[in-house]
């Protein structure tokens, strides 16, 4: 069978640590409009990511995908590396 992907959530973001072995947490950002003012606000969120390869550095722009939890905090893995830092 095909490996198919059913509504899971791709997310791009900034790897704001890589201290863990095979592991990453990254910080997504996105835009929300305040219901009164009408004015867009940032909000952050992190997210802990499964590395494989332990090839991610801070810095470093990823896409990261919604995945079967790995342990107790890790629902995500890294899909690719968008940019790498400079």
């Amino acid at each position: 069978m095909e490996n198919i992907q059913r509504n899971k959530k791709e997310l791009i973001g900034l790897i704001v640590s890589d201290k863990m072995d095979k592991s990453v947490v990254v910080q997504v950002e996105r835009f929300v409009q305040h219901k009164i003012y009408k004015k867009y606000l940032k909000q952050y969120k992190k997210y802990h990511a499964h590395d494989e390869k332990n090839e991610c550095q801070i810095g470093d722009e990823v896409k990261i995908i919604e995945t079967r939890p790995l342990s107790k905090k890790k629902r995500f893995r890294v899909l690719e590396i968008v940019k790498k830092a400079v």
